[in-house]
C-alpha cells in the first residue's frame, strides 16, 4: 500500500512535468531536492512518511522532465523503458518468490562489491564528462558499463524483496512499511534511469 502511494504520488507529479515540458531547471530542482531527501530519509533513525512522499514528488518531477527530453530526442523510449523496467521487475520477483535466487551472505557481498565498482566508474565518467571524456559516450565500452548498471539494479530488487520478507518475518512496526517502500522505489528509479541509458545509447548507434 505505501508503495504504490509513493509511485502515485511520482507518476502524478511526472506525468505534470512530462505535460508542462518544464524545463532543465526544474530536472535539477528534482534532482537535487530528490538526492537531499534521499539522505535525509536514509540516516533517519526514524520514519518520516511526509519526507518520504516528498521524495516521491521530487522525482517524479525530475524522471518526468528528464523522460520527456529522452523521448524528444528518441520518439517512444520511454514507453520502451517502461516496460523493460516492470518486465525486469515482474522477473526478478518471480526468480525470488520462486527460489531461484536467493539471499546469501555472498550474493550480497557480490552485489555491494559491484556497487562499489559502479560508482567509481559513475564518478570516473561524471568528472571525464567536463573534458568530453565520458565512459557513455565512448561506443561499445559505454554500452557495456550502461548495461552492468542495467543488471545491477535488478539484482538489487532481490535484496529489497528479501529485507521486505525478512521485516515481515520478523514482526515489524507497521510504519517501517514507508522504509521498505522507500528502498524498493530507489531502486526501481535507478533501474528505470539505467534501462532509459541503454535504450538511449543502442538507439543512437542506429
Amino acid at each position: 500500500t505505501r508503495t504504490a502511494i509513493m509511485f502515485a504520488v511520482l507518476v502524478t507529479v511526472g506525468g505534470a512535468a512530462w505535460t508542462l515540458n518544464l524545463g532543465g531547471g526544474a530536472l535539477m530542482l528534482g534532482l537535487l531536492g530528490g538526492f537531499a531527501l534521499a539522505m535525509v530519509n536514509i540516516f533517519s533513525k526514524s520514519v518520516k512518511p511526509a519526507l518520504i512522499l516528498a521524495y516521491a514528488g521530487f522525482q517524479g518531477l525530475a524522471l518526468g522532465t528528464l523522460s520527456h527530453l529522452y523521448n524528444d530526442m528518441y520518439e517512444g523510449i520511454v514507453s520502451q523503458a517502461i516496460m523493460v523496467t516492470i518486465c525486469a521487475f515482474a522477473g526478478m520477483l518471480f526468480a525470488y518468490k520462486s527460489g531461484r535466487i536467493r539471499v546469501t551472505p555472498k550474493f550480497t557481498k557480490v552485489l555491494m562489491t559491484a556497487l562499489i565498482g559502479y560508482v567509481v566508474l559513475a564518478l570516473v565518467s561524471f568528472v571525464g564528462s567536463f573534458f568530453g571524456a565520458s565512459i557513455y559516450n565512448m561506443g561499445g565500452f559505454g554500452l557495456i558499463i550502461a548495461t552492468g548498471g542495467m543488471v545491477l539494479a535488478a539484482f538489487f530488487l532481490i535484496l529489497d524483496f528479501d529485507q521486505i520478507q525478512k521485516g515481515i518475518e520478523a514482526g515489524l512496526p507497521e510504519q517501517e512499511s514507508w522504509r521498505a517502500a522507500f528502498g524498493l522505489m530507489i531502486t526501481i528509479i535507478w533501474l528505470y534511469m539505467e534501462v532509459l541509458r541503454v535504450l538511449s545509447i543502442l538507439r543512437g548507434n542506429d
